[in-house]
């Protein structure tokens, strides 16, 4: 078991605050019998003979149990139930079949992945019917992104307020809203090109893009391909590098234009994955370390 007690009792605590109505549209037993064979359940009312003749009397005729009476619920056991019961549940609720609303479902997908993210989860689209979404659960790990401890430490440096808000922010995305994660980490490396600039004296556009910041800031950097001397060991492969600093740049920003937030998108547009986040995360926390610590060389270097 990788999910915790404490996951899914605050998934099911939310539910409850929220008022959510697990089963939907279906009667309560109609949806618990997706999930589990009722009919060699027993009752807990001796006038019936199984599970399923119980939950309806007391959900459908009487209505005198509580509305997440099924969280604790011996013969479920959801909150002692291993990783498979309870995903299994969790993504019923959000079934077309039980939840046809996908405004609703998107928002319960993205609460239960709030809490899921914590313990290496995340629930996602598998596939659709009738153009609405089936979803499964899967395990994402918790590897941490590369990059980002680094990162952290480092443009700490520069301004150890709203970078380390940035970062905080972006690294928290990763899992639970990759789109946030990668325009997150767009905007680290716009803050760090922008801090860096301000603290050089130097200008900026108005309305520059990344690219063009990157660059900007790299120029006075000597951090160009031509500012690297001939003679220098390695000539070819740092120019190599360098140059590539600026695709690192136009990659982060596409791919902010495409999947990340901050543009509206048509309504069916997919977002990428965590494993696309943590690549552009890592991409981003590398590119800025690089530049701040250069920065940082370079000023303590100047004589006093």
């Amino acid at each position: 078991m990788q999910i915790t007690q404490v996951t899914m009792r605050d998934i099911v605590d939310a539910i409850v605050v929220e008022r959510v109505n697990w089963a939907g549209r279906m009667e309560e037993q109609q949806f618990l019998s997706r999930l589990f064979n009722l009919g060699s359940l027993p009752s807990t009312d001796n006038r019936f003979s199984d599970a399923a003749t119980d939950i309806w009397k007391h959900r459908v005729i009487n209505d005198d149990w509580e509305n997440d009476w099924v969280f604790y619920d011996s013969r479920f056991n959801l909150l002692n139930a291993d990783d498979e019961v309870f995903l299994r549940f969790l993504c019923e609720t959000i079934h077309p079949i039980v939840r046809p609303d996908t405004t609703e479902v998107a928002r319960l997908c993205q609460l239960y992945n709030e809490f899921l993210k914590r313990d290496g989860y995340q629930i996602v689209e598998k596939t659709q019917i009738s153009g609405k979404p089936v979803f499964v659960a899967q395990y994402i790990g918790m590897a941490p992104t590369p990059g980002v401890a680094a990162a952290r430490q480092t443009l700490g440096t520069l301004d150890p307020g709203y970078i380390a808000q940035q970062i905080t922010r972006m690294e928290a995305a990763v899992a639970g809203d990759p789109d946030l994660a990668i325009g997150t980490a767009k905007e680290l490396v716009e803050t760090c090109c922008k801090t860096i600039l301000e603290e050089k004296s130097i200008q900026s556009p108005a309305n520059a893009d990344l690219p063009q910041l990157l660059r900007l800031t790299c120029k006075n950097l000597s951090l160009t391909p031509q500012d690297i001397p001939d003679k220098a060991k390695a000539t070819d492969t740092l120019r190599r590098l360098l140059g590539n600093l600026g695709a690192i740049g136009h990659g982060l920003a596409e791919l902010r234009n495409l999947h990340g937030t901050g543009h509206g998108k048509v309504a069916k547009t997919k977002g990428l994955t965590p494993r696309h986040a943590k690549l552009a995360v890592g991409a981003a926390s590398t590119l800025a370390v690089f530049l701040t610590e250069t920065y940082l060389e370079q000023r303590s270097a100047k004589p006093k």
